[in-house]
């Protein structure tokens, strides 16, 4: 049987916790992993003097495919984020966020399956900024002056948004191919483009040149303040959605919250040549060593990473285990409750531990 070679990213926190857990998972799936772990974060940034060593990266260049524990960002070490740092590093350019309901989730909505397609490298999170009061934001406060004849004050901080054609073309082709390969209906593109002519207005019009290579997949626009409203009244209306940077961070989230809340929220990083797959969940430091937090995020993160790897009957047995579990609400760790003070919630492990029994039905 063949074998993966996988980077895994134990992270800090309670991340250790959960890569063992989700690890133990994918390997109760029958498939073979070849497992290279890699630390990084906080921990490591006292040994090696940076939360994010040049191995971590070079070992998923070479292996090209990877999965991740949440890792903390330390103030002051010159990363904005270890996450960030490794999108850009490995050009990942799409963010794929799947936010679907399970029957046992306590949420006020029901049958959610929405999909988050999130471009990863431009627009104001590609972190160009000038501090205020700089020689650089002071030269370039002087030159867009000059250039716009508009005014900005002398004590501005100032962000570049970069959005460009090839940038969108390939996170809107992404988006459908997506929908196409999963039998999806309809790619919806989120813009303000209204407002943001010649950035989100771009995005737009490479959005509908793309659109017209897939007859087969409908496309609409929406913007962006309009869409948060139509997520929360009718969620139903809607399939793939793609969106710049900024935006899909916060949807991404929104479109969590309709389904449970981070908890129950995979997330994946894919390039050209790699993928990384992660719980988009923070790594709750004060609960490291508990044995107490959620795996869900990060066994579904698995479960993504399954279906990139076209181990499509794995991931299939992988999940149907999870809701199954979740369904039933006896094996689940504290948030997934009626009550979180129930004193039948189980520990991290014992959770993961229902699912494997489950997939050995």
């Amino acid at each position: 049987m063949k074998s993966y070679r996988v980077t895994l990213i134990p992270g800090d926190g309670v991340g250790p916790e959960l890569a063992e857990v989700a690890k133990a998972c994918l390997e109760a799936t029958g498939i073979k992993f070849d497992w290279d772990i890699q630390t990084a974060g906080v921990d490591v940034l006292k040994t090696e003097g940076t939360p994010l060593p040049d191995r971590v990266i070079e070992s998923i260049r070479k292996n090209k495919i990877a999965i991740k524990s949440p890792i903390t960002t330390p103030v002051g070490t010159g990363f904005r984020s270890v996450n960030v740092a490794l999108r850009k590093e490995l050009d990942l350019y799409a963010c794929l966020r799947p936010c679907k309901s399970y029957e046992g989730v306590r949420s006020r909505y029901k049958n959610i399956d929405l999909v988050i397609v999130r471009e990863n490298t431009e627009d104001l999170y590609a972190g160009i900024e000038f501090q205020k009061g700089t020689a650089e934001a002071g030269e370039l406060i002087h030159q867009i002056e000059k250039l716009s004849k508009r005014k900005i004050r002398p004590d501005s901080g100032i962000s570049i948004k970069p959005i460009s054609i090839a940038g969108t073309e390939r996170i809107v082709k992404f988006a459908f191919d997506y929908a196409r390969q999963y039998k999806r209906k309809k790619v919806t593109t989120v813009h303000k483009a209204n407002i943001m002519k010649f950035t989100d207005g771009l995005f737009l019009e490479v959005s509908r040149e793309v659109a017209k290579q897939y007859p087969d997949i409908e496309f609409e626009d929406r913007i962006v303040d309009n869409m948060c409203m139509q997520l929360v009244q009718k969620p139903e209306m809607y399939d793939v959605l793609v969106l710049p940077n900024l935006y899909g961070d916060i949807l991404s989230d929104l479109c969590a919250g309709l389904v449970g809340g981070l908890g129950v929220a995979p997330g994946a990083n894919i390039g050209t040549n790699g993928a990384l797959f992660e719980a988009t969940h923070g790594s709750a430091p004060k609960y490291k060593g508990l044995n107490k937090v959620n795996p869900t995020a990060v066994i579904l993160s698995g479960v993504l990473m399954l279906r990139y790897l076209g181990e499509v009957q794995a991931a299939d047995k992988l999940e149907k285990a999870i809701a199954d579990v979740i369904r039933e609400g006896k094996d689940v760790t504290y948030d997934m409750k009626a009550d979180r003070n129930d004193p039948t919630a189980v520990g991290t492990r014992e959770m993961g531990q229902a699912i494997i029994r489950k997939m050995k039905g």
